[in-house]
């Protein structure tokens, strides 16, 4: 049965409950009676999706509240043991993967180191390494926790680089700065790792799971539209609507700040992340005169750079070299934001990932004057910049919650919809036409 929208009437339900679902996460526990104005449902319509949702265990009660003069109100919220979801972060120094309940708690975890900073990039991101990596963790932290393959929602996949999808391979990652070119990840990961085949893989660009994570729980909540900026090795950008559903990765970090410039690691000359990713501001540093610490990686590295150019101590001098290296990289990097506020004209720029945090508050109030002088006025009044609210890992909880957005569209159901074959009218009247 159709209703006059187009949608049937299986559509409706799933989409009620989805309705009652994402309130009961976002703003759960909540009574029946909560729910009506919440969900803009009627009493009925809830009462049937509550019985169903609880029926299923996927909404438990919890407890109650008095009313005004009547019965007291039963409590609802989402059973967060009857389902869980696997977040892998392909990183720039680990590959770590996260085992989490439907509210995100953390039940296992585990980090598998890459190569080392003196060995080269590909060696560092061997395919077969990163797989074997994840194929592992997957296994330890589903043992750890101790839980039944067939609860997981499905395995989210952060990952430097573009991701394509073809009918044959699935996902397909293309990571030039990594040396990935069309590597097949999705079905190199199915062939390899020891889950039920109907447990789906989301594999996508980390700053995309970044974006899904503060959108949905940190700097972006409640804005209309956000720039979420991953601040690591490199650069990269995501952006998102508040629903998500017009989210997207660019490749922010490979947008030219200056013609025949440095050689980036994609290749390319100019690039912004061949000035502002952390592994050029450190290289910069050293071609200024900089010492970071001998065979430092690049966390203890940027610490260093920082306190020279900051430091703690009483009466100590600022490296006047390590200040005007992070002053010139505020520079680029509020170019990049101007042009992000010029094409975007997002309400909020939110800057994650273990470099962005670790430069903190005092260089973003840099890069932010550099922005807001760089942009056109009008989207620069509109726009507020500031630092991600949940910590260096929120790619990985990202990840994780690309299955669990996916359930709630399917309306709590892990199986996908059956989409009903139709042909309109006019393709049959003129098809006949045709055929004469």
């Amino acid at each position: 049965m159709r209703v006059r929208s187009g949608r049937t009437v299986r559509d409706l339900r799933r989409e009620n409950r989805t309705t009652v679902l994402q309130r009961l996460y976002f703003d759960g526990p909540l009574s029946r009676f909560s729910l009506g104005p919440a969900t803009g449902l009627s009493s009925g319509s809830v009462s049937n999706v509550v019985a169903e949702l609880v029926a299923e265990g996927l909404v438990e009660e919890a407890g109650s509240v008095d009313s005004a003069g009547g019965r007291p109100r039963t409590l609802l919220r989402i059973h967060q043991g009857s389902a869980c979801m696997i977040g892998v972060d392909v990183g720039e120094t680990r590959v770590r993967v996260e085992l989490f309940d439907l509210a995100l708690t953390e039940l296992a975890r585990v980090e598998k180191p890459l190569a080392t900073n003196e060995q080269r990039r590909e060696e560092r991101y061997d395919v077969a390494l990163v797989v074997a990596h994840i194929r592992d963790g997957i296994e330890e932290v589903v043992q750890q926790a101790g839980v039944a393959p067939g609860k997981l929602l499905g395995v989210g996949v952060g990952v430097p680089g573009i991701v394509a999808r073809t009918p044959q391979d699935g996902a397909v990652v293309h990571g030039k700065t990594i040396g990935w070119d069309a590597v097949p990840l999705e079905r190199l990961l199915r062939e390899t790792v020891t889950l039920p085949p109907e447990v789906p893989y989301f594999i996508d660009n980390g700053a995309m799971t970044l974006g899904q994570a503060e959108m949905w729980f940190g700097g972006g909540r409640g804005a209309s539209s956000a720039v979420v900026v991953l601040f690591g090795s490199g650069v990269g950008a995501c952006v998102v609507s508040e629903d998500l559903h017009s989210a997207r990765a660019v490749e922010w970090g490979h947008l030219k700040v200056r013609v025949r410039g440095r050689r980036c690691r994609c290749g390319a000359q100019g690039c912004l992340e061949a000035y502002a990713g952390a592994e050029a501001l450190l290289e910069r540093w050293r071609e200024a005169g900089g010492r970071p610490p001998a065979g430092a990686d690049e966390e203890t590295a940027l610490t260093a750079l920082l306190a020279s150019a900051h430091p703690s101590a009483p009466g100590a001098e600022a490296d006047a070299t390590a200040l005007a290296v992070l002053e010139e990289t505020a520079e680029y990097l509020g170019a990049g934001f101007a042009d992000l506020i010029n094409l975007f004209q997002p309400e909020r720029i939110v800057v994650g990932g273990w470099a962005g945090l670790q430069l903190g508050t005092r260089f973003l109030d840099s890069v932010r004057e550099h922005a807001l002088l760089g942009a056109l006025p009008y989207p620069a009044s509109h726009v507020s910049i500031g630092l991600g609210t949940l910590g260096p890992d929120a790619v990985t909880v990202g990840a994780a919650i690309l299955p669990l957005a996916e359930f709630f569209a399917r309306g709590g159901r892990r199986e996908p919809p059956e989409i009903e074959e139709t042909t309109p009218a006019w393709k049959t009247a003129l098809g006949k036409r045709a055929a004469q």
